[in-house]
């Protein structure tokens, strides 16, 4: 018999549920088997699950018919358990390394009948605090029942740090019940039964504090099943206990403790609702007060238990107001003073800032389209494409630029803008219908009703983004994540170009936006390309169609000098042949505005700055690329890719990365630079192996790019229509 069943109920987990799994199945013991059960989840969860179980027969799937909630799911694991010991994992959360065999060792040892594992919460925003389950669980005693020490009763009432006897579940009839709160009601009579408990004091679960889709943090009147579920726990402590009066004190100090936390949290129960819920506190406290009485919690606890008691909730507003003033007059008193510089400029942005929000008190322009692009570097990348679209499908709808004032010039002819920083900027980001952008809207840019804000993003990525830099700060330019999620905040839709890049963007950006997973609408271009096409480009740029073009597109490394390279474009050059051309484009942060379009260095043009890279991915045969994401638009056109990763260890250490590129890269992989010689010298890069390489790679990445993306965006934005 298998010593674990993993149960690990699964719905709308898409960006945390490779995590989990790869906890589990990394750990260096293996007499375990995880019961996935696929809740009806409508995101890719389920494509995950099945990925996974198809590659390591520990992992079996059982896919539900209809979403029937977490306790259900839970229910139908443990239906399909078969080992021994039972373990409830939550599969948005993960396992400490190590944890499955200090509990396989804690289990030999104590023999428990449920064993209560420690656990740290991780927030959102990366910080990490213990929770206090390490020493509590430290004092206790080898092996208890929870009569013998009811403190046990304090640590976190959840399923998912409990390990239980299987059989312990079957003989009593243990399940999950329906509904918020459910764990209530299932693990404190499981405790009151269990005749021998153990704790493990060390870290085994790290508890994911979701910034958004966690109950804690959804308002609504579904917080009023706890009361039901604490009646249930109540009565089956009274049925499965040896002496259930011995535990009351210590029970009804952990329910009240519950009912109070659920009711301070603003996130949780509706202004409306929070006197008729105080009330319920009341009537409980009443009920189950133990009859011998009980010791009231000190300070201001205390005090809360005295208002709920007399069923003034006067009194307990009052006193929570009390304890807010102080706290914000603490946090004002930390604040450092601001020194005054730079008056002029914060004057004139005042002003600016005032005429906007005026602006804001103006109706919304129902016509009026504004779109950027790269901080307005430009009318480029996925908004351009949306914006040529929305001429065609979308006639009635006004479109505007927003671009810096020396890139004014480089607009193309006939298109509406408006400079960064003018008040006719200020006057559109306030009345604009809908804003696209594939970046961030600045900082101080108010979501406003009506507006409709657009994020195309720029690229499928590779490299780990948003909250999940947390864990790379070396490759963190901006750390301040709170911003980041305020932005981030204002999407109502959020573009993507496959699934992987759906599934990383929502773990990236924990916020509530629609997803279109429709392919980025600035590779229709390259999806409907024609060979007249490449030869109009080439020769715009000069290139004759007897020369082999090789674009070069090497990505950012934060942790660099400003301007080192990794490769000798020049000295690599000379290697290639008198027939060969080397496009060398930068990445965009080393662009100046004034910068030449091309300059062309013997057989090495510098295209760093040519407005359309779109054009260049046209003219090349081939692209070298390290870590860019140009990798993944380049791959539409089914060209060679090479792979030149020379700090591919350091890089995937310091920046994050969302897969092994060496295991699915696009074509061949040079490390070395005689070795990226040699890929282009023997014809290597254009080999069978390499177009089977590509084939793979265009298959997980490429596979929406039909050259409809942009209509599909705006057909659902612009116009409104949903998928059929």
């Amino acid at each position: 018999m298998t010593l674990l069943s993993v149960v690990l109920p699964v719905y709308k987990v898409q960006g945390y549920l490779s995590q989990c799994l790869d906890s589990l199945l990394e750990q260096p013991f293996t007499d375990f088997e995880i019961v996935a059960v696929d809740d009806c989840s409508p995101d890719n969860s389920g494509a995950i699950l099945a990925e996974y179980a198809a590659r390591d027969p520990r992992v079996r799937v059982v896919s539900l018919a209809e979403n029937v909630g977490l306790g259900r799911a839970r229910n139908a694991g443990l239906d399909h358990a078969t080992g021994e010991y039972v373990w409830f994992v939550d599969s948005d959360d993960w396992l400490a390394q190590g944890a499955l065999t200090a509990v396989a060792d804690r289990l030999a040892d104590t023999d428990a009948d449920v064993l209560i594992v420690g656990f740290d919460r991780v927030h959102w925003d990366g910080r990490v605090t213990p929770s206090g389950s390490v020493k509590a669980l430290a004092e206790a005693p080898e092996s208890f029942t929870v009569e013998q020490w009811p403190r046990v009763l304090n640590v976190l009432h959840v399923a998912w740090n409990k390990v239980v006897r299987r059989d312990l579940l079957v003989k009593l009839g243990f399940r999950f019940e329906e509904g918020w709160y459910e764990d209530v009601s299932f693990t404190f009579p499981l405790l009151s039964a269990a005749p021998r408990i153990s704790g493990l004091a060390r870290v085994c679960v790290h508890y994911r504090q979701r910034r958004t889709g966690a109950i804690t943090r959804t308002l609504g009147d579904r917080h009023f099943e706890i009361f039901d579920h604490w009646a249930h726990a109540m009565a089956l402590v009274d049925q499965y206990a040896d002496r259930p009066e011995a535990l009351r004190p210590a029970l009804f100090q952990r329910m009240i403790w519950h009912y109070l936390t659920v009711l301070r949290n603003a996130q949780r129960v509706k202004k409306a609702s929070r006197k008729r819920f105080f009330d319920r506190i009341t009537e409980d406290f009443h009920r189950y007060k133990p009859a011998q009485g009980y010791e009231p919690p000190p300070g201001a606890q205390g005090l809360r238990h005295k208002f709920v008691a007399r069923g003034s909730f006067f009194a307990f507003r009052t006193l929570q107001r009390v304890i807010g003033v102080v706290k914000s007059t603490e946090r004002v008193r930390k604040l450092p003073l601001v020194k005054a510089k730079g008056l002029v400029k914060r004057v004139r942005q005042a002003a600016y800032r005032a005429y906007y929000k005026l602006q804001l008190r103006l109706p919304v322009d129902d016509r009026l389209a504004l779109y950027a692009a790269y901080w307005y570097r430009g009318v480029t990348c996925n908004p351009a494409a949306i914006a040529s679209k929305a001429e065609e499908l979308a006639p009635g709808v006004r479109n505007v630029w927003v671009v810096g004032r020396a890139r004014a010039a480089s607009v193309p002819p006939g298109t509406d803008y408006v400079v960064a920083g003018s008040l006719a900027y200020y006057r559109a980001l306030a009345r604009a219908r809908w804003l696209v952008n594939n970046v961030n809207w600045p900082n101080w840019v108010v979501k406003r009703p009506g507006a409709t804000h657009v994020m195309t993003h720029h690229g499928t990525p590779l490299k780990m983004m948003g909250m999940d830099q947390a864990d790379h700060p070396a490759a963190a330019k901006d750390q301040n994540f709170h911003a980041q999620m305020r932005r981030a905040d204002r999407w109502d839709f959020s573009i993507t170009a496959n699934t992987h890049t759906t599934i990383a963007w929502e773990r990236a950006y924990p916020c509530r936006h629609e997803t279109l997973e429709v392919g980025y609408p600035r590779n229709d271009r390259l999806a409907g390309a024609t060979p007249a096409d490449a030869a109009g480009v080439r020769e715009k740029l000069g290139i004759r169609p007897d020369e082999r073009v090789i674009l070069y597109t090497p990505t950012h490394r934060e942790w660099l000098p400003r301007g080192r390279q990794v490769l000798d474009v020049e000295a690599f050059a000379d290697r290639l042949g008198p027939d060969t051309v080397l496009l060398v484009r930068a990445h965009y942060f080393y662009v100046a505005p004034d910068q030449r379009v091309q300059t062309r260095r013997g057989r090495v043009v510098d295209v760093s700055a040519y407005p359309v890279v779109e054009d260049l991915y046209l003219a090349a045969d081939v692209m070298m690329t390290d870590y860019s994401s140009a990798m993944f638009d380049f791959a539409v056109l089914d060209r060679p890719l090479v792979i030149y990763a020379p700090d591919w260890e350091a890089y995937r250490e310091l920046r994050g990365v969302y897969f092994d590129l060496m295991e699915l890269p696009p074509g061949e992989v040079a490390t070395t630079f005689s070795g990226l010689v040699d890929v282009f010298a023997d014809g290597s890069y254009a080999s069978a192996d390499a177009t089977a390489k590509r084939a793979r790679f265009r298959e997980r990445f490429c596979y929406l790019d039909d050259g409809k993306a942009a209509e599909r965006v705006v057909r659902r934005v612009l116009l409104g229509e949903l998928a059929g």
